[in-house]
């Protein structure tokens, strides 16, 4: 089933239904209007250019609705990042997957401070250009039986392009990737079946679409059960969000650690006390989170993990199966490898080795880049580039990025596990990022940056006590406010950069 036809069946079957409460606008959109708004959009996206059409609209009713009005069209969403550099993004994937038209919004424009590019197309034009005789006839159109329906807009196959989206391109250019319909449908009805999602679940979404996390997770998995979704356009906006959980009662949300701090730090507590299902994937989740939800909401915060190319969701804890500090287990028909990183043989429980997912969450490849897809992709397997091992339980245990271990003395140190150690010593709300420096004639050292000055002498004793002197920082920075990425993780590459200028400004032993 394709995406978008799973969207009208669930329209026509849950019509009267609340399909988007839009905390932005101060709209509530029925799944009866949603079809007419959808079916509205796909006749005004006709007039465009066949093959790719950009989407960058602020997670709202209008973004849902513009991303399945492209679908029913026959036109592929380009989801594009406006949280950091939004028009050189926006000219980076006209270029990169060769289209000229980008769905935006002058609110949104207006607040970013972006110039209108070529080929820009805003939302409020679009609305403002429909006549009654387009919502007549998009009325009509729903009332019609749903196989008619079907057969009004583009049909398609499964492994058809159902949405690019872009890495973070934080080391060279960012890669687009291609997620077909098969690929987003199999890991909503593997995740969903797996933590036992339904149709009278209430989704507060509120991260970003042009990320696999939202996109599936909040905007995907809620049309293609029938859900009630609650959107807001700022995840940043921690004390509205809490206000409206509040109010709102949602029973999933997911998020990033980072985020999940700020709604820890400015909700009252109970405010999310109607959560089932809270998962917080993208980065680490600290204990003292999971303890901090516990205590002031009573939810068990689970943690997962994914990546983009796998449509994203890999392994998560669920209620039945929840080790703290694990990802989880891998969700149903999803297959996950974990190679030794020197001699490419199968890893024995407990031993760290890179992480390889099949199925068929895969992506089909990166866009226009067979050369990065045939390193990507090996035999339909995906080479992450995460390191991991299973415990006795098949439980998943993500250990960093393989970039993110540091080689020193000959051995190879997780930064990530010095970081969680690092963590448990630092005082409330401090945070932490342990990168690597390298020196062509010291080798490489492990440097901790904290957001205030902290006691070394002690908290490296403690450190002592779990992690050999090798892994143990050589040098504590202070970064007031460590920079973050449009996904609310720690940008650790420009982490490394900062404490690279400030070793070399103070001409640092290190």
């Amino acid at each position: 089933m394709l995406l978008h036809q799973q969207f009208v069946i669930m329209a026509k079957k849950q019509a009267g239904k609340l399909a988007i409460i839009d905390k932005t606008t101060g709209k509530n959109v029925t799944y009866s209007r949603a079809l007419i708004g959808a079916l509205i959009l796909s006749s005004k996206f006709r007039k465009y250019d066949k093959g790719f059409i950009g989407i960058m609209i602020p997670t709202s009713a209008g973004c849902a609705l513009a991303t399945v009005g492209a679908l029913m069209s026959g036109r592929i969403p380009v989801m594009i990042n406006y949280s950091t550099g939004a028009e050189t993004n926006a000219k980076y994937a006209q270029k990169k997957c060769k289209f000229k038209t980008i769905i935006t919004s002058k609110a949104l424009l207006e607040k970013i401070d972006c110039p209108l590019i070529e080929g820009m197309i805003l939302i409020e034009d679009i609305m403002e250009s429909v006549t009654i005789v387009d919502k007549l006839k998009a009325a009509f159109t729903t009332k019609l039986p749903v196989n008619m329906i079907l057969n009004s807009i583009h049909k398609g196959e499964e492994n058809d392009t159902a949405a690019i989206l872009f890495t973070s391109g934080s080391e060279k250019d960012p890669k687009a990737v291609q997620l077909t319909h098969r690929n987003i449908a199999s890991n909503i009805e593997n995740f969903g079946d797996y933590v036992k999602i339904s149709e009278s679940d209430i989704i507060l979404a509120n991260l970003v679409f042009f990320h696999i996390f939202g996109l599936t997770v909040n905007l995907w998995v809620s049309f293609y059960y029938g859900m009630t979704m609650i959107t807001y356009a700022n995840p940043l906006d921690f004390q509205t969000i809490s206000g409206i959980a509040r109010e709102e009662k949602p029973t999933i949300m997911v998020g990033t650690p980072s985020f999940f701090w700020g709604y820890l730090h400015k909700s009252e507590p109970g405010d999310f006390k109607t959560l089932r299902i809270m998962v917080a994937g993208a980065d680490k989740c600290p204990d003292a989170l999971r303890d901090g939800y516990m205590k002031k909401h009573g939810v068990t915060l689970l943690e997962g993990y994914g990546a983009t190319e796998t449509s994203p969701v890999v392994s998560v804890n669920s209620h039945e199966f929840n080790r703290p500090g694990s990802t989880g287990k891998v969700i149903p028909n999803v297959q996950v490898r974990l190679e030794n990183f020197e001699t490419g043989e199968v890893c024995k429980t407990r031993e760290v080795g890179k992480i390889f997912v099949k199925g068929d969450l895969v992506m089909k490849g990166y866009y226009d880049d067979p050369e990065l897809t045939a390193d990507a992709l090996i035999d339909g397997w995906y080479n992450t580039g995460d390191m991991g091992y299973f415990d006795e339980d098949g439980f998943l245990f993500h250990a960093g990025r393989f970039k993110r271990f540091a080689k020193v003395g000959g051995e190879m140190v997780s930064l990530v596990k010095v970081e969680n150690t690092l963590e448990k010593f630092l005082p409330v709300g401090v945070s932490c990022c342990v990168v690597e420096i390298s020196d062509e004639t010291k080798g490489a050292s492990i440097i901790a940056t904290v957001t205030i000055e902290v006691n070394k002498a002690e908290i490296l004793k403690k450190m002592g006590n779990e992690l050999p002197n090798i892994a143990l920082p050589k040098q504590f920075i202070v970064i007031k406010e460590l920079p973050m990425m449009g996904t609310g993780k720690i940008d650790f590459r420009s982490v490394t950069k900062i404490v690279q200028e400030i070793i070399n400004n103070s001409g640092s032993e290190l």
